[in-house]
């Protein structure tokens, strides 16, 4: 008898709280706890890069000229190099702005620099010499060929789109270059700026380390008043999230 009265009311305590809308605080709890764990996870990641750059043209003019006409402030140079640098991402949600569930979007902001040539004649000295119908050796010091590149792109991971745990694909459907050249062109003009375009992955190694592999397209509708900065970079990057 006991033990029946026990049972009435417990049940009559389960059918108050229900009543009471003790199923939606539930809800409301565990909507609570997931919140706290979202909040809780890292999603933003810096990282460092490096690869291989490659350029559609040559820096540099070549010629029996010694340089008049074209780009003469730079001798040529490979239209390949190493490039190195650091990358940010900031996550801004993790589903497309409610558009995909699984798609995050971040915000890339990226810097790398790259090195074409090291010791190189300037070209300005043989073409004033050319011009002047003189030869008065290379005046110049020697100069090195390089190039800093800064981007800001919306980058897309696809997070919750691939079967393997831990693995984000990722694109970036248009970016900002902004372009700073050394030497500076004819013009003396260092900067330009210009669009990116790249696709990648990135997957977790360890907890909080990411192992990732990319590659872009750069393009400049103009170039620096003779120089190309058009090319592509394909490279690696280790990153940590914080």
């Amino acid at each position: 008898n006991a033990l029946s009265s026990m049972m009435k009311s417990m049940q009559k305590e389960l059918k108050r709280v229900k009543s009471a809308g003790g199923s939606q605080s539930l809800q409301e709890w565990e909507s609570t706890v997931d919140a706290v764990k979202k909040l809780s996870e890292k999603t933003h990641m810096a990282s460092v890069r490096g690869g291989w750059m490659h350029f559609s043209d040559n820096r540099g003019a070549a010629g029996a000229a010694g340089g008049v006409g074209i780009d003469i402030l730079t001798t040529p140079v490979d239209k390949d190099a190493f490039y190195y640098g650091a990358n940010f991402d900031f996550q801004v949600n993790d589903d497309l702005f409610g558009l995909m569930p699984g798609a995050a979007f971040n915000i890339d902001f990226g810097i790398e620099y790259a090195e074409l040539g090291e010791n190189e004649a300037s070209g300005l000295t043989k073409a004033i010499g050319v011009l002047a119908g003189t030869n008065g050796g290379n005046l110049q010091q020697l100069v090195t060929v390089n190039q800093l590149r800064i981007n800001v792109s919306p980058k897309i991971k696809l997070s919750g789109l691939t079967p393997i745990k831990g693995l984000r694909p990722w694109i970036i459907p248009v970016g900002i270059d902004i372009n700073i050249i050394s030497p500076p062109s004819d013009a003396v003009t260092v900067l330009n700026t210009g669009m990116q375009f790249g696709a990648g992955a990135e997957y977790d190694l360890l907890a909080g380390i990411v192992v990732g592999v990319d590659g872009r397209y750069h393009y400049t509708p103009d170039d620096v008043d003779g120089v190309d900065t058009d090319g592509f970079t394909l490279g690696g990057s280790v990153g940590f999230k914080f």
